[in-house]
C-alpha cells in the first residue's frame, strides 16, 4: 500500500509517496495552490492514479508544541480532505522538517532558486519517511 505525505502551505501543497513496502518516500511534485476545491481535487486525482491507500498531512506544530494559526488552517484543509474521500488520513507533526530540508539543501550545495523550487517536496519526503520509520518501530516493538 503506497502512502501520500502532504506540506500544506499557502502557495504550494509539497507531496511525496512511498514505495509499495512502505519503507522510502519519494518527491513528487508540487501543486501550486489555486482554490482549496482545486488542490483537493488535484491530491484526489493523485491518490487514484498512484494507488494510494493512506494519506498522511504535516501539521505545523510550534516547537514548544502548542498550535497557532497555520495549524487550524492545515487542520481546516484536513476535515475538507476527510469529506471528499474515504481514504484514512493522519496527521503527522512536522516540526522543523522546513528546517531540515533547507539545510539538507545547503549542504548539497543548491542554488537559492532551486531550493525555493524543491522545499515544499523535500519537506513533504522528511515528512513522509519519519512517519514510515515510526510505524516501522511500532511495527517491531
Amino acid at each position: 500500500m503506497r502512502i501520500l505525505a502532504l506540506d500544506v502551505g499557502e502557495k504550494n501543497i509539497g507531496l511525496a509517496i512511498s514505495d509499495e513496502l512502505g519503507w522510502t518516500a519519494q518527491g513528487l511534485p508540487s501543486i501550486k495552490v489555486q482554490s482549496r476545491d482545486k488542490s483537493i481535487a488535484s491530491i484526489l486525482d493523485i491518490t487514484r492514479q498512484r494507488q494510494v491507500g493512506e494519506i498522511v498531512v504535516g501539521m505545523p506544530v510550534n516547537l514548544d508544541g502548542t498550535t497557532g494559526k497555520k495549524a487550524k488552517e492545515v487542520a481546516d484543509f484536513v476535515q475538507d480532505l476527510k469529506k471528499r474521500t474515504q481514504l484514512p488520513i493522519k496527521v503527522w507533526d512536522e516540526r522543523l522538517t522546513s528546517m531540515q530540508a533547507e539545510k539538507l539543501m545547503l549542504e548539497a550545495d543548491l542554488s537559492r532558486k532551486k531550493r525555493k523550487k524543491r522545499i515544499d517536496m523535500l519537506s513533504a519526503q522528511l515528512i513522509l519517511q519519519s512517519y514510515l520509520d515510526a510505524e516501522s518501530r511500532s511495527d517491531n516493538a
